[in-house]
């Protein structure tokens, strides 16, 4: 069906929009991934969505579409744990490149991908290169105990077209959802799934069951997925979908607080990951308690 057929579905406000099947979300997707559409059209989509909002089923079908056109990583010896990596540092210190680092320590291969969405911003991409992790040029196997950085683009061109829209239009559209629920693996993995305010917990957490996934689900930092180095969150697991309930939040601070870095600047993030992963610093409560959760889920898959 041509899309124009799906835009008078879901871009009638947000009243009077209606949502698509999952099959319908497929549909539409895999038209704006594969390129078949005009741009005019593509920023009707993303505007219509903007003012609608995705359901759990139009986010499985848009999913679907994106993980047939995926570059997937290969299998490996060990599940791979998968880290998005969008929001980058704006007031806290990016902490996510020590949660990847943490867990290659135990063994894991760990997968980070992303793509720079503002100009403003700390991304993992470039604390992780101070650490002397580079950002990969072609889809590569991750061993154990290794963490690679692997940009959206080279996963899927499309979706790299769909997150630069924001720059065009200054609005988020699905791509930027899609890419924090989606697996890019080949082989059994786990994904790390963040959100910043408490509906979208729910919507994520209705698609992760829908998709049957692997995840951990976390009120992150600034909406990255490491745990917040102050506070402990609640973290949900999904095996094969099925949910339960891994830490409930705890009000109040930790009860050590972590001194990070004062500012959010790359190299002073680099340093303190440096010395926490020497042992010159302790490791946030939360995140060590994140890590503990992510070991137990990776153990039953």
């Amino acid at each position: 069906m041509a899309i124009r057929q799906y835009l008078k579905v879901i871009g009638r406000g947000k009243d009077g929009a209606r949502a698509l099947s999952r099959e319908q979300a497929f549909d539409l997707f895999r038209q704006v991934l594969d390129g078949t559409v005009t741009d005019l059209e593509v920023g009707g989509f993303c505007l219509a969505m903007r003012i609608k909002g995705e359901t759990p089923g139009e986010m499985a079908g848009f999913l679907d579409a994106a993980h047939a056109r995926l570059n997937k990583l290969p299998a490996t010896a060990r599940p791979m744990v998968v880290l998005p990596s969008y929001n980058g540092a704006r007031k806290l210190p990016l902490l996510t490149p020590l949660l990847a680092l943490l867990l290659a320590r135990e063994g894991l291969p760990v997968l980070v991908h992303g793509a720079a969405t503002e100009d403003t911003r700390v991304y993992t991409s470039e604390v992780l290169e101070v650490l002397g992790v580079i950002t990969q040029s072609a889809i590569n196997p991750v061993a154990p105990g290794e963490v690679a950085f692997v940009p959206t683009g080279l996963l899927s061109a499309g979706l790299q077209r769909l997150l630069d829209v924001r720059r065009a239009v200054g609005l988020r559209n699905p791509a930027h959802s899609l890419v924090k629920l989606m697996n890019p693996c080949a082989g059994p993995s786990l994904i790390v799934g963040s959100y910043t305010h408490p509906e979208y917990a729910i919507s994520m957490a209705a698609v992760f069951e829908l998709m049957q996934a692997n995840a951990l689900l976390l009120r992150g930092t600034e909406g990255e997925v490491v745990a917040d180095a102050r506070r402990m969150p609640q973290m949900l697991g999904f095996v094969a979908g099925r949910r339960s309930v891994l830490q409930e939040a705890q009000s109040g601070p930790v009860a050590t607080l972590p001194e990070p870095p004062k500012t959010t600047d790359t190299a002073s993030t680099a340093a303190y990951i440096q010395a926490v992963m020497a042992g010159h610093q302790p490791v946030p409560a939360p995140i060590a308690r994140q890590v503990e959760h992510i070991l137990h889920l990776v153990s039953q898959l």
